[in-house]
């Protein structure tokens, strides 16, 4: 195939979606691949909640959903927010008079971030139990898969020797490990196959350990397993790729 061709592959598969058969959606249950960008309003809780407030996430799934209503895929989340609430990391760093100075013994403009993702397999099963077609109904999901999070620390436009580059390990508490998640929710996909959307409560599970090999605030290395938990509401947009029902009449 050429280069051009491969090019404008998906833009043949997004123009050619809408155009699919309505009659199909609206009597049966279809399979088909829906496409999910989604948002979810998150709270921490176990170990993560001793560093953590609340905190957004940025997904996106890519599943089949076969016509028996059972889906497998794979998601994947993004997570930030600006919810640091344990600072405790750089008191080695910080004066009496709770600042952190630069190069020049200047104060310093010191900014804690977290940041992480999630990456999993997941199976589900759609309850056609409400909605518009047998597409829609309650959604059950769960999944399996990495967890990875840290405290990004950002000195702005100050230089602070005691954060740049690699020294900056020794106080983000990187952790990560495997997790599993549980989602139950509602998925809608319109007949007109415009208003496609899920919401639903989700459950992340993390049983991490810490990455980096000394703290430098601890004067040691982080030990043993966490407990690292994600729940919230998850709000998401579906783009449902599907075959058209063919409807072509043959005469002999």
């Amino acid at each position: 195939m050429r280069l051009s061709n491969l090019l404008l592959l998906p833009l043949a598969l997004l123009l050619q979606a809408p155009s699919y058969a309505q009659g199909g959606l609206r009597d049966t249950s279809l399979m088909m691949v829906p496409l999910t960008f989604s948002y979810a309003y998150q709270l921490p809780n176990g170990d993560m909640a001793e560093t953590f407030g609340w905190n957004n996430n940025l997904g996106f799934s890519a599943a089949v959903k076969f016509a028996s209503n059972y889906q497998i895929g794979l998601e994947g989340g993004f997570i930030f927010g600006d919810q640091v609430i344990d600072r405790s990391m750089l008191h080695e760093i910080t004066t009496s008079n709770g600042v952190i100075v630069n190069q020049d013994g200047d104060p310093a403009s010191i900014l804690l971030f977290e940041r992480g993702y999630t990456i999993m397999a997941v199976a589900g099963k759609l309850i056609p139990v409400a909605g518009p077609n047998p597409n829609s109904g309650i959604l059950l999901k769960f999944g399996g898969g990495y967890m990875r999070h840290k405290v990004l620390i950002q000195s702005q436009n100050d230089v602070v020797p005691a954060l740049e580059d690699e020294y900056a390990k020794g106080y983000d508490r990187l952790c990560a490990g495997p997790m599993a998640m549980l989602y139950a929710g509602y998925q809608h996909l319109s007949n007109n196959r415009y208003l496609n959307f899920s919401i639903g409560f989700e459950v992340n599970l993390g049983f991490t350990e810490s990455l980096r090999p000394y703290d430098f605030d601890r004067g040691k290395a982080e030990t043993g397993r966490r407990f690292d938990g994600l729940n919230g509401l998850r709000f998401g947009w579906i783009l449902p790729i599907y075959h058209a029902r063919d409807d072509r009449q043959y005469y002999r």
